[in-house]
Parts: structure tokens; sequence; C-alpha cells
């Protein structure tokens, strides 16, 4: 699919594409390995803002190719937060293009002293194990080399609060929501096409709660909301029409407050996959359904100080490896 979109893109000139408001390069979540997040790419007059560059490096070839077809040089990448899905391609950009600048939030420290250092000791037992398959060794392995050297995927330029920012000679209005799907997620509204890009503020099939708080992330899509836009462009998933984020939204918020409630376990994961139907494929409804039960016992359902966790910065002086 990749190879065939590259066909078309090289046929349709650098003049044609250059008119999009932005070029997406769609993510998977595939049931058999980790998933790539999407990445989104705008023109700025000194080269092409990347958006979230995922996590293997097919993906991150494809950024590469679409910029090689372009033309034009990738001048800086905005991670929307630091999950490796959206960030492991850095180090594939920063390789073709070393002057490419990276901004995203200061999240990235606290997470490399507590989830992700409990992430790198998980992935040197897997490698360990020798049932573990070849396809999910090379994958430990290529995120193990980010965790052992994070200044490959760190930003140079940190993201403190929202505002309209230049960057690449482009005016960029940035977001940036504290204590969310994480402890920093940037999320970015281009006025002139009226388009929001989430992150995984909004992920269609199942909200990642792996390091979130509930409550932020709610406040997070409150002020998505205020905004007038008529596209949103999720984490993981197609591209949503505002009605669609509304639908989506309501369907959290159900979830959440389900969670929060005494219902039943089986309701409240059946209320998310009757909510959230039509983002859901079929191929994945058994995956949303177990995600979402496993986030409802981990989150939303765990003991207070545990729902609290990724509610406050991250620091390895505070940091507790959570009961599996």
């Amino acid at each position: 699919m990749r190879a065939v979109a590259l066909v078309l893109l090289l046929a349709s000139g650098s003049a044609a594409i250059a008119a999009e408001p932005y070029h997406l390069i769609p993510g998977a979540v595939p049931l058999d390995s980790g998933p790539d997040g999407n990445t989104v790419l705008f023109d700025a007059p000194k080269g092409l803002i990347v958006f979230d560059t995922g996590r293997h490096p097919e993906h991150a070839q494809a950024v590469l190719d679409y910029a090689k077809a372009r033309h034009r040089p990738i001048a800086a990448i905005i991670n929307s937060h630091w999950h490796l899905d959206h960030t492991t391609g850095n180090w594939d950009i920063r390789q073709a293009f070393p002057n490419v600048a990276i901004y995203a939030s200061g999240a990235l420290k606290g997470a490399l002293e507590t989830f992700l250092a409990d992430s790198k000791a998980n992935a040197e037992k897997a490698l360990a194990d020798p049932k573990t398959t070849q396809m999910a060794r090379d994958q430990i392995l290529r995120g193990r080399e980010v965790l052992d050297h994070p200044e490959r995927i760190a930003p140079d330029h940190l993201i403190t609060k929202s505002g309209r920012m230049v960057i690449a000679g482009r005016v960029v209005d940035v977001h940036l929501a504290k204590f969310a799907a994480t402890e920093g997620d940037v999320w970015l509204y281009d006025r002139k096409s009226r388009t929001v890009i989430a992150g995984d503020l909004v992920v269609g099939l199942v909200p990642f709660m792996d390091t979130a708080c509930p409550d932020g992330w709610s406040r997070a899509l409150g002020d998505i909301a205020t905004l007038p836009f008529t596209t949103l462009i999720p984490g993981h998933g197609d591209p949503m029409t505002r009605a669609d984020f509304v639908a989506w939204r309501t369907a959290y918020d159900n979830f959440v407050d389900c969670g929060h409630s005494t219902r039943s376990g089986k309701e409240c994961v059946e209320g998310w996959s009757r909510d959230a139907a039509k983002f859901i494929d079929a191929a994945h409804k058994d995956y949303a359904k177990g995600a979402a039960g496993y986030y409802l016992q981990t989150r939303l359902r765990s003991s207070p100080k545990e729902q609290q966790r990724f509610c406050k910065p991250l620091s390895a002086a505070t940091w507790t490896k959570p009961a599996s």
C-alpha cells in the first residue's frame, strides 16, 4: 500500500502535492506487532515539518521517501508525546537530516527514569526468553536502542506552554495538554485548513491509557472542542469530522464515568464497544474490548494511589513499579 502511494506521489508532481494543507502517512495497529502512530507533514519555508515519526523502520522510511519525492529537507519534527510508536523514527530522520530540530514537551526525562526504565527491564527478560519470536525480537532491539541512547529521540526545543510558535519559518498554533494521555501532550491547530492534529488525545480504537491521567485527558478534549475545526487527525486511526470527534469524546467520557462507577466491568467494556463502534473495524473488535478491559482495571479501577500515578510529574524518587 505504501509503495503504491509513493508511485502516485511521484507521478502527481511537487506542485500538486504542495497544495495540500497537510500530508498524512497513516500508522497502523497490527494484531501481532507494536503500533505506529499517524504521521502528518506540513510545508514550511525552511523545509518540511513532521508531526510524529512512528515506531517501525518502514514507517520512518515512508516519511523519508515523501521528503525525497518532494525534493525538500525535513527541517523540524514535532512529537505529540514520548511513546515509542510516535518517536522511534526520530533517529532515522536525524541520520538523514542531522540538523533537524525536534520539538516536544519535557516529559521524556521523567518517563526515562520510571515507565521506560521498567520497559527496558521487561525488554531484557523478553530477549532472554527463547520463545520470543524473531519479529518481536527485532522490534524489542529497535526500542532498546532508543532506551540505551535516548538522546537520539530527545527534543532540543522544549514546548512548555500553549501558543503560536515559529517552526522552520512557519507560524504554528501549538497546544500543550498537561497530565492527559501522558505528562505532556502536544497537539496542533492549523487555522487555514481548520485541522486539529491531536496525537494520542484521540485514538479511534480505544484510548491508550498506559500512562494516562483520565480526568486531565477529558479536560484536554474539552480544549480541543473549543476550536472551530472541521477535520481532526487522531494519533491512530482515520481522519475525523467534527461530528466524529464529538462521538468519540462522548464514548471516552462515558467509559471513564462507567469506570468510576459501581457498574460491572462487562457493562463498561460493552459500553465502549457500542459508543465507539464506528471507529472499530471488524478485525479489531476483540482487540478493542481486551484493551478497554485492561485499562478499566489498571487505570480506572486500580487503587486510589495508582489512579493518580500519571496525574503528577514522573520521578525516580517517587516511582514504584506498578503491580502486575
